[in-house]
Parts: C-alpha cells; structure tokens; sequence
C-alpha cells in the first residue's frame, strides 16, 4: 500500500486535537419524538436555520437513522435505494473494479452528477473510474459505502438541481450525510445475514458428440453471502461544552455465485476424442455475483463551544479489502498456461481501498452575522491485486499473484460563509442572504504495477504466434502509464430567500466558478412556493447547472497489448491530451452544462402530507468514454500519422445532450392509535425518461470509410432505458409496546439490456421485491430483530443461451437490484 499523503496526516492531528461539527445538542434520544418527526429542520437547499421540510421551496427527503437500521443489507447505497423514488442501485459483477466500488443513480443520471455533502461539506470522490459496460460507465463518483450507517443521524436527499448553491455535479440533485452528535449513550448491533436461495437458468447443448450432457433449464438451490458486521456508536461527553461522537463497523461478508453451467469443451481432445476429465470438471466456474469483502471503517464526528463559536471536526478512515472474479479461462483457452492450470483458471481481481477524511471548522456570531470557515480533505485510494492468474507471455514461469498497480485521487476544501438578514418594507420577512467563498484543490495518480503484471515475456502460443502482455483479465499499469495531475478552482457564491408575501416564498442564487484547467462557470437559480391555504402550496424552480470534468476522465489510461495477425498493438484508454488520442480527433473536456425546470405541489391533509413533482433536466456536452476505436482503417490512420504499433484506443469526449424528465410521488402518513400501536407509511413512485438528442463526432473519424461510432447503439440506450421506466414503493412501521414491524415493497419497472443490435436487445420485466423485518424490545436496552429482505426470492430475467454463449453470465448488470436472491438475517442491539 502506498504512504499516506502529507495533508492527510496533517489534518488528523488537527482533528485529534479539535473537535467536530458544531455542537447543537447535549444528547441524542433512541427515538424521534412525534413534534420531531412533524417538523423535520433541514440544512440542505436552503440557509435559513429552522427550515422544516414541509416549507421549503424544493422537494427534500429526510431518510432517518431508523429508516437505515431497519434492512438486512449494511450498504447506505442499498438503504437509501428502496427509501427514495428515484434513486438506484445496480449491482454489477464481472465489471472489474466497479465490483468493489458500486455507482448509484438519482433521476436516472450518471453517479457523478449527484453531489455528496457530509454536513453540507463536499465529499471527496473515489479514485475509479467506471469503465466497463455498465450504467455509469464513464463516471466518477463517491462512495456511499465508505460511510457506516452507525456514524449516521439523517441523510437529506435534495431532489433538484444546486449548482448555484453547492458548485459543480449538483445537476441530478444533492446528498447530505448529517453525522450522529451524541455526548452520551452508544449501541451495539451485531448482524448476521445469509442467501437462502434458488434460480434457474437456460443452457444450450454440449457441442456434437459430447460425453456430458447439460441440464436445462439449469436449477440451482444455494445457500452463501454469509455476512457478518459488528456496528455501534458511542458518545462522550467534553464537560458540558461539546461531545465526541465515535462510530465504528466491521464487516465480512463472503461472496455469492449466480452464474450458470459451462456448457463448453474445457480441456483439448486427446486423439480426435474427448478428454475424460470433461466429465468430472465443476462446470459451475464463474464467480457472478456479490464480491467477497472484508471492511472496517471509523468515523469519529466531534463539537467543542471555543470562545464565541463553536469548534466542529470530524475524522474518517476505511481499508476495503474485496475480491471478485473475471471470466474463467478453460484449460483448452489460448490464455492459459496448461502447466501451472492444467483445468484452467477463475481470475481474481483484490483491490485493496484506502479511503479518509479529515475535517475542522469553527462557527461563530458577530453583531447580526454567523460565520463558518472551514478546511475539510479526502483521499482514496485503489490498489489491485490479480490472483490465480497467469502471464501467458512468459509462460509455465509465471507467477500467479501480481501486484498491477492502481490510482488515487484526493481532494483539500477550503470554505467560507457569512449569513445574516435585514428588514426589507416591502417584503413579508426579512431576507435571508448567504455569501462565501470555497477554494479546492484536486489531485489524481496513477502508480504502475510489476513489471510482470504488464510486460510481454517473448513466449509463443503453440501456432507460432506471439500472445498478449501481461496478467490475465486485468494487466497491470504501466510506468507509461503513470500520471500526477492536480488543479485548483475558487468559486463565490450569494443566495437570498426571503417570503415576498405571507404566502409566497422566494429564493435566488448566483454562483461564480473558476477552474485551472478548463475555465470559468456562471450559474443561477431561482425558486418560489406559493402557500395557497395552509394546506396545499405549488413550488417550482429554474436553474442552470454544471459538472466540471474531474481530473479521473482527463487523465486515467491504461494500455494492454493485443496482437493481430502476429503483429503488436497497443490498445489504450488515452488521455485527452496525449497525441494519439489528439489525432483521433480529441480535445480537452469541457463542463457539462445543464438547465432544470421543476414544478410541484405539497399537500397536507391531517397526518398526511403528500409531494408531487415534476422535472425537466436538459443536459450538453455530457462527458461520456468512447467506444473502442479499433477498426483496421483506424490503426492504418493512424500509421499515416506517424503512430506506429497503436492499435487505437478510446478516450473521453464531451458532445452528449439528452433530455430528462420525470415525476416524483411521497405520501408520508403517520397513524396512531389507542389499542393496535401505530402506522407510519410511505409510498414514492417515479416515473422517469431520458432522451439522447445529440451524439459526439470527430472531423479526424468522420473522414474514414466506414467512419466509426464515437458513442454506440449500446451506450445510448444505456443512457435511455438502462434504468426503470418506473419505480413504486411502500413501506409500512408498526409499533407496539416493546413488538414492531417494518413491511416494504419495492416494484422496478422495465429495464432494456442493450445489445448490439435490436436482435440481441433483452428486457428486463418489471420485479416486486418484498422485505419484511420483526423487531422485540426484550429489555429497555437490548432489542432482536428478524427479518427476510426479497421475500420471495425475486431474480431480472434470466439470459436466454443466444445471449449466454458461455453459461456464465446468466443475467443482466443492468439489473436495478442485483441478482443475489432472499437474504436471511437476524440482529442483536444493545444501547447503553
């Protein structure tokens, strides 16, 4: 594992010797009371202190600390998937690293248009970059995961474009993880879950005259993923002045398998017949499914009363230790080795993850203002191993473990702001006007593996023919392939909101953005809510957005060699500004710039209160990786402009425009009662659509014949029907006395796996999944919990065999909830 880089270490010993956020109460109760639960106080999308949920002029979710604790599944991303309308949670396998660091999606977006506030500072993203073919392939984004729910009080989701309020990526909406602040009192949980479950799939025949047979359809009854977390909190109190809060989880969880029965000849025939070991060999090879993951995570949030303000600090670490699988390689496979696998070989890819932060702040009131300023630092990093390998070009000397490098980014967040309010005669309130200044500096790295991992060791396949460098299914970095890019970026911003008349609210914003690298950016945002009765109120908003390009698209590569006809090529992912990659028509990556448009309604009738919103989310120059430009005129192109032995490559390009719009639906009804204990309901519902208007081309490509796609059928229908077309869901509370449930069902709606062709286009039917969980209060301080999450064991479509030519990979990535099957599980909490 790399050193820790200097400003990591710098800001934890000012954590250390500081404290956290600020400190608002002395101690934090088990249970919201019902006035709490009534008027939830927001800080996100709006800077008026006090703003309850039901009066702000944009749609905001509040997903509580029960809400989180409530699931089988430990995973945020998870959580806040079956809470929220429109937010998804693919769970992709043989995607390389994207198995160990998972991409979500709000309104059906790219993960990086979402911004990722932790107490309204802006998190660090992770170091990968999704390059596979899954939905948000391309992106970059942060990882929900490395936050333990445990460490968590609320999570506010804001439903609407922010740019104007909290800079670049907030086109989609905002995520704010509101930290735990207790000076007293703590919990325990240990949770223990496990797949009881069973699928079935389609398999084609053995090849003609066979000595096996294959079952079909293929049937499978499993019982893995058995996971085990131990999660708890603990505050402490700092004299009466300030609180730690201390929050920590373990976590092991084995993997799962959801492929399907190799159907193939595994091993050459022997004298024109087949090998005897046909018959023996497992044929269940793949590893499709959950990655095998051991984890633990610290966070410690802290407030200290300092002076005439408040100190606030919070400090986090996670080592994320994963491994999933790549394609088996048959022993008979041109990529294998027959003397070190002689029944060929499951790749593995280990990455390892480093991921912390490190924040301190102060906050304090002079005469009518409140100012904060603050500095907060992230770092990640992803190292990967490759396991049960081989380097063919070396042949039976290879090593089968190789260290192949990896990449890291961090982030330093530097933040002023300054509120007050003043009296305005014509206006119903005063006005609330926010200004300030945030300055960020951005740095990504990537460090080159063994040479083994990368290097050709001359070795021939058995034609004569030389093979492919380095580690099987993932070679390593290069030393050409290492990078140490940073930028800087200073952005001011003001806001003001103000009731123009006792019904009618009004915010505005402005921000200003200037980057190193790519330029400036000029956003603004204004909204209204008109209160018609004390009831019913209409809310709307336009805006103008941004997401700058982050340094993982301008800078990642990676290069492996293949070889056509005998002949080398090196086949990379290129920066935009390297010279191939300029020739191809590349240029450097601009902001993606969006306008959003919402209108809504918010209904309270009693103890129901009832959203409806409406949005248009227009969206150019989306940055997006091409396809792979391979083709034999491309490489002959590039030869004519002096670039020899480059087979093509890909890179990142702006010139996507697509247009979104969709409908969010929250009911929220809390019931009461005497003698059956009470209900606490809520169903969403969205309804969600992107369309893609404009696609990226190169004058250098357009001029070939055939010219090549920089952005295929595949990707664009990714982006248009790669997530639900809709989403239902209701979850129902009862509690009584000491005994309570939870009840939810979620229904996904279609889902199109796109193919290369509208012939090998498959869709995903539309799913209902059930979870349901008991809980009992055996002592004012232990409670059990049971539960089942997918009741009835609820698998997408199975793949039909023209589209699982090896019996592996027998269901879709695209998948809005996995393929994992019902999960079993049980808790034992202890608050003290």
């Amino acid at each position: 594992m790399r050193a820790f880089k200097p400003a990591a270490l710098t800001l934890a010993l000012a954590t250390a010797l500081g404290a956290g956020h600020a400190y608002a109460q002395q101690e934090e109760n088990a249970e919201a009371s019902v006035d709490e639960k009534i008027e939830q106080i927001v800080v996100t999308g709006t800077r008026v202190a006090g703003r309850s949920v039901s009066d702000t002029a944009v749609p905001i979710d509040i997903v509580g600390a029960d809400v989180l604790e409530r699931a089988g599944n430990t995973e945020l991303n998870q959580a806040l998937s079956v809470a929220l309308p429109s937010f998804n949670f693919p769970r992709p396998g043989l995607a390389d690293g994207t198995d160990t660091i998972r991409p979500a999606t709000l309104r059906g977006l790219s993960p990086d248009q979402s911004l990722v506030l932790v107490n309204s500072k802006r998190r660090h993203a992770a170091s990968l970059v999704n390059v596979n073919g899954t939905v948000g392939r391309g992106s970059s984004a942060v990882d929900l995961n490395t936050i333990p729910t445990a460490a968590i009080k609320a999570v506010e989701v804001l439903r609407d474009g922010a740019s104007a309020q909290y800079g670049s990526d907030a086109i989609a909406g905002v995520l704010n993880i509101r930290l735990r602040e207790a000076s007293e009192g703590g919990n325990v949980t240990v949770s223990y879950g496990v797949r009881d479950t069973s699928y079935s799939t389609p398999t084609s025949a053995p090849p003609a005259g066979a000595t096996w047979s294959s079952p079909n359809p293929v049937s499978r009854s499993l019982t893995d993923g058995e996971t085990l977390t131990f999660s708890g909190w603990k505050g402490f109190d700092l004299d009466g002045k300030g609180f730690v809060t201390v929050s920590a989880e373990y976590k092991d969880a084995e993997r799962t398998e959801r492929g399907g029965w190799d159907y193939r000849q595994q091993y050459p025939k022997i004298n024109d017949e087949f090998d005897p070991r046909e018959q023996t060999i497992e044929r269940f090879n793949a590893w499709y499914g959950e990655p095998q993951l051991e984890q633990m995570t610290l966070f410690v949030n802290a407030g200290l009363n300092v002076g005439p303000g408040k100190l606030y600090s919070w400090f986090s670490y996670q080592d994320r230790a994963a491994k999933s699988g790549g394609f088996y390689r048959r022993a008979q496979d041109d990529r294998n080795v027959i003397e070190v696998h002689p029944d060929g070989f499951l790749p593995i890819i280990a990455p390892d993850v480093t991921d912390s932060s490190a924040a301190l702040g102060y906050e304090w009131d002079s005469g009518d203002w409140s100012f904060d300023a603050s500095v907060v630092y992230g770092y990640n990093q992803m190292e990967f191993t490759i396991e049960n390998t081989v380097n063919r070009s070396i042949g039976p000397t290879s090593k089968t473990v190789f260290d192949a490098g990896g990449f890291d980014y961090d982030q330093l967040v530097g933040n002023f702001s300054a509120v007050t309010s003043f009296d305005v005669a014509a206006l119903a309130s005063p006005v609330n006007i926010a200004t300030g200044l945030e300055v960020r500096r951005e740095s990504y790295s990537i460090f080159a593996g063994e040479p083994d991992s990368y290097r050709n060791g001359g070795v021939l396949l058995p034609n004569g023919n030389p093979t492919q460098s380095g580690a099987q299914v993932f070679p390593g970095f290069r030393p050409a392939n290492e990078v140490d890019e940073s930028r800087n970026s200073v952005g001011v911003f003001v806001d003001m909101e103000a009731n123009i008349t006792d019904q009618v609210l009004g915010s505005v914003a402005l921000r200003a953005e200037d980057y190193s690298d790519f330029g400036s950016n000029l956003t603004g945002k204004l909204a209204l809510r008109w209160d018609i009765t004390d009831s019913f109120a209409l809310r709307s908003s336009m805006q103008n957005g941004f997401r700058a390009p982050s340094l993982q698209q301008q800078y990642f590569t990676s290069t492996s060699t293949n070889f056509i006809n005998g002949v080398p090529f090196d086949i990379t992912t290129f920066p935009v500004n390297n010279p191939v990659a300029v020739a191809l028509g590349a240029k450097p990556l601009d902001a993606e710039e969006s306008t959003n448009f919402s209108l809504g309604t918010v209904f309270r009738l009693g103890d129901v209160s009832i959203t409806l919103d409406g949005y248009r989310i227009n969206i150019d120059d989306r940055i997006v990786l091409s396809e792979n430009l391979t083709a034999a005129n491309v490489r002959q192109y590039l030869v004519d402009q002096g670039f020899i032995g480059i087979g093509g490559g890909r890179f990142f390009i702006n010139g996507v425009d697509t247009e979104t719009t969709g409908l969010d639906l929250v009911v929220n009804w809390n019931l009461p009662t005497d003698k059956t204990g009470d209900f606490d309901v809520t169903m969403v519902a969205n309804v969600n659509s992107t369309d893609v208007t404009a696609i990226p081309e190169t004058a250098e490509l357009s001029a070939l014949d055939p010219a090549p796609e920089l952005f295929g059928r595949i990707n664009v229908l990714t982006f248009e029907e790669g997530t639900p077309k809709n989403k239902l869901g209701a979850i129902v509370n009862w509690s009584l006395e000491q005994y309570g449930i939870t009840l939810r069902a979620t229904r996904y709606g279609e889902v199109l796996t796109p193919g290369t062709s509208a012939e090998r286009d498959f869709t995903l039917s539309p799913k209902t999944l059930v979870d349901i969980e008991g809980r009992l209060q055996l002592t004012d301080d232990w409670r059990l919990s049971v539960g089942i999450d997918n009741v009835f064991d609820q698998y997408p479509d199975a793949f039909p065999t023209s589209l699982n030519g090896t019996g592996n990979t027998s269901f879709s990535n695209y998948s809005p909830f996995g393929r994992a099957g019902r999960l079993l599980y049980g808790k034992v909490s202890y608050n003290f």
